[in-house]
């Protein structure tokens, strides 16, 4: 009963006068009443707090503030000394946490009813989205295993007669024919080749999880049809123009190679040392130098030996609907199948593509010298030239010589016969005054992909590459063989020094840009941007394929 007394009276203490009561002989405070009542009824209890210091000099003694309990505890001194200060052991504050933070920064929580709102939306979302799955997976399970038809019983008469024994199909090939039978699907018919264009071909060979070679499921009526005249020594250009364009494609290409019988086993042996690698992803056949109108003789030494060979080629390649040719002087810094899309750009009545002769009328050749008709203010060069055979076949051309039109066959050895003591560039001239009057035959295409010393020597004259870079260079008037434009020469070395094996960046473009160096001083030179854009781009596009896809970016390191 003492105990509870005192507990009680800790907890509501009393205000007390400014003086001190007695209680046991000690002057205390109501505090000091509860320890003194606290030792006296159990001894065997200590009590909680730590002993007070005594102090003999200070007589001041601090008080609570008015209506508030004295937290403090004082205890007379022993021995009749002053009352000492004791302190109530403060409680340490926990440190808030990030979160508890955050819920202070953000307010107070928002009210049940919306929480319960958002459980409940929560849920029905939930729900929603399970049913979907569900139903996606029923479908699917549908569709690769359709559900068997009810059986029909031994007694009903059968509708369609047995078949014979030799042409019994598979078991489940008719819907009665068991319990366990199931209806097949009839196989899909194969689209045709010839109405789908490269990218769906490729993904309707390719197997899942299969890498396949897209050359070798692409049917020929898609290949890219590559034409070159090669008689003297022009043999090794011919080889590295052939070789550009390998290195850089991605589409198959057949190759149509006229050239004289001399030279014909050279090519062959040529050809079959490459490695397997390149070799699959051209076809090649070699042609002699014929000429079905005229005398042979004298269109073979037009201009230069063979080049007026190229005028007869749709006669020649009946069986090819469209066809690039190029001069052995070409070569490809990026792939073959960019400049084989200028065909889709056709239009209804457009048959061949060439590049202007020159960029400025007031310094190219045709404009100041020319004695016969030519296309446009200043003609256009043949060296690189993409043709609609089919379209070019059955085309009727207006011409000088009769009032009415001729086939392409029919009115060449005539134009020839009345613009020959006017000519100077042979096969070239006689296509300019074939679209001086059959303008709307022909498409003419930028001048990066018929890039010459022209359009650098007299200063940067071709914006298209300049901004684009290079797609196609024509090293014309023998520069890949002489000092006069070193850039050119050393475009041609990097191509054809190239191991096939190699790395491009490394045995290619890096030698190719210490080389560039050193031709700054030149006029083609200064602009060495020009030469190398698109050649590195072709390079990166070529690293990526065959690093990323084939190796697969998992196994890089």
């Amino acid at each position: 009963m003492n105990e509870e007394v005192l507990r009680l009276s800790y907890l509501k203490p009393k205000r007390q006068s400014p003086g001190c009561c007695r209680v046991g002989g000690r002057a205390a405070t109501p505090h000091s009443t509860v320890d003194a009542g606290r030792s006296s009824s159990s001894p065997a209890r200590a009590s909680s707090f730590p002993p007070a210091p005594s102090s003999s000099s200070s007589s001041f003694v601090a008080r609570p503030p008015a209506g508030r309990p004295d937290p403090s505890p004082r205890r007379a001194g022993r021995g009749g000394g002053r009352p000492a200060l004791l302190r109530w052991p403060r409680r340490s504050r926990p440190a808030r946490s990030d979160a508890q933070r955050g819920r202070a920064a953000r307010g107070p929580p928002p009210p049940r009813s919306t929480m319960k709102l958002r459980s409940k939306a929560a849920a029905l979302l939930l729900l929603a989205l399970a049913a979907l799955l569900l139903a996606l997976l029923s479908l699917r399970a549908g569709r690769a295993e359709p559900p068997a038809p009810p059986a029909r019983p031994a007694s009903a008469p059968q509708r369609h007669p047995a078949p014979a024994p030799a042409r019994l199909p598979g078991p489940g090939a008719f819907p009665g024919a068991g319990p366990r039978a199931r209806r097949r699907r009839p196989p899909r018919p194969r689209p045709r080749a010839g109405r789908r264009g490269a990218a769906s071909l490729e993904k309707l060979a390719r197997r899942p999880g299969e890498l396949r070679s897209f050359q070798a499921v692409l049917p020929p009526e898609l290949w890219i049809h590559l034409a070159v005249v090669a008689c003297g020594n022009r043999l090794e250009e011919t080889l590295v123009m052939l070789k550009s364009a390998v290195l850089f494609s991605h589409r198959k290409i057949q190759f149509h190679i006229f050239t004289e019988d001399s030279l014909k086993p050279e090519f062959e042996k040529q050809l079959r040392q490459w490695p397997d690698s390149y070799t699959k992803k051209f076809e090649h056949r070699i042609y002699p130098i014929t000429f079905s109108v005229g005398n042979p003789q004298e269109w073979k030494k037009l201009f230069k030996p063979c080049a007026a060979q190229r005028l007869f080629l749709p006669v020649i390649l009946k069986d090819v609907d469209s066809l690039l040719y190029v001069d052995t002087d070409v070569l490809f810094l990026r792939p073959v199948d960019d400049i084989w899309k200028l065909l889709r750009q056709f239009n209804a009545t457009q048959l061949a593509a060439m590049a202007p002769e020159h960029e400025i009328p007031k310094i190219g050749w045709y404009s100041r010298f020319a004695r016969h008709p030519f296309y446009g203010s200043a003609g256009v060069n043949s060296g690189v030239m993409l043709m609609n055979l089919t379209r070019i076949r059955s085309a009727q051309f207006k011409n000088s010589m009769i009032p009415t039109g001729l086939a392409w066959e029919d009115m060449l050895y005539p134009l020839y016969q009345k613009y020959k003591n006017a000519i100077t560039w042979g096969d070239q001239d006689l296509l300019n005054i074939i679209f001086y009057f059959n303008p709307e035959c022909l498409y003419v295409f930028p001048c990066q992909w018929n890039y010459r010393p022209d359009h650098c020597m007299y200063g940067s004259n071709c914006k298209e590459a300049e901004r684009e870079g290079v797609s196609v260079l024509h090293g014309n008037r023998g520069v890949y063989h002489d000092e006069k434009q070193p850039t050119f020469k050393a475009l041609y070395e990097a191509i054809r020094d190239f191991p096939f094996q190699d790395n491009l960046f490394q045995s290619m473009y890096y030698p190719l840009q210490l080389k560039f160096l050193e031709t700054v001083h030149t006029l083609c030179g200064r602009i060495p941007q020009v030469f190398l854009k698109q050649i590195e781009k072709t390079m990166k596009r070529a690293y990526e394929k065959h690093v990323i896809i084939h190796v697969g970016p998992n196994q890089m390191h």
